[in-house]
């Protein structure tokens, strides 16, 4: 484990590098001691700074790492975390600039809206659904500080769990309207289909990825609170943003969100 200094230290970094667009050595490889739960406290670090002197609050959390996939990737056995702070929402209709970002690319999912807060140590999936106001098809945007995507687990819990922001598609639908555990995904860009994918890529049931964020917050002294938007993760591959590029989310039964990127 690091000790405070190399925690503030390693956070100062990532803000640095966040700020000036200018990616750094994975932490993994600057502070080799380093383990998740470091790394959770420096992402925290990051998030309370942010929110102390820049004029932002907390609207959401987002779940990584929830696919078998990426998990034997990162040689985990759960999912991780970041924060969706207030200025990391995006409007549907106006383009992205890439350049305020060092390496982004988008991922596909859907978002829980709730309506109430969530309990934390116990939570289930049926007080997620229970809490929800309506889900929405939602594109997150994701990034890295870290230089060339070269991460490992708490190099990207650190960073915020690589999040950069969200764009929420106009669609409001009921959790009881749909099986939230079965809803295919297409992702365009243009008019070329480029990746498709199924919600129960995430955890199952992306409705676990939430509950399992709710309990693990918990430990830190955080809850899930109403109007939050969750982000449970990514039912298709992620994407690379460049200038010009224009995406289109498909949803079965939710419908469809779009963002472009100049």
């Amino acid at each position: 484990m690091l000790d405070a200094a190399q925690r503030a230290e390693a956070a100062e970094l990532l803000r640095t590098a966040q700020r000036d667009r200018t990616p750094v050595d994975p932490l993994t490889s600057t502070y080799p001691e380093i383990d998740a739960t470091d790394a959770y406290e420096i992402q925290l670090l990051n998030i309370r700074r942010q929110l102390k002197e820049e004029n932002v609050t907390v609207h959401g959390h987002k779940v990584g790492l929830s696919s078998e996939v990426m998990q034997r990737m990162m040689g985990v056995d759960e999912p991780d975390y970041g924060h969706l702070l207030s200025d990391m929402v995006l409007s549907e209709g106006t383009p992205v600039d890439t350049g305020r970002y060092c390496y982004p690319r988008i991922e596909v999912e859907i978002g829980y809206v709730l309506g109430r807060s969530l309990p934390g140590e116990g939570c289930t999936t049926a007080d997620v659904l229970a809490a929800t106001e309506y889900v929405v098809p939602s594109v997150e945007l994701i990034d890295s500080r870290i230089r060339d995507w070269k991460i490992q687990l708490a190099d990207t819990i650190a960073d915020n769990a690589s999040s950069a922001g969200v764009i929420l598609g106009s669609a409001r639908v009921r959790p009881a309207d749909l099986d939230l555990a079965d809803i295919a995904a297409v992702l365009h860009r243009g008019d070329e289909e480029i990746a498709r994918g199924n919600t129960s890529a995430v955890l199952g049931d992306p409705t676990e990825a939430v509950a399992w964020l709710a309990r693990k917050v918990a430990s830190y002294g955080v809850r899930l609170e109403a109007g939050h938007v969750v982000l449970p993760g990514s039912c298709t591959r992620a994407v690379d943003a460049r200038p010009g590029d224009e995406f289109r989310a498909e949803f079965k039964g939710l419908g469809s969100v779009s963002v472009g990127f100049v």
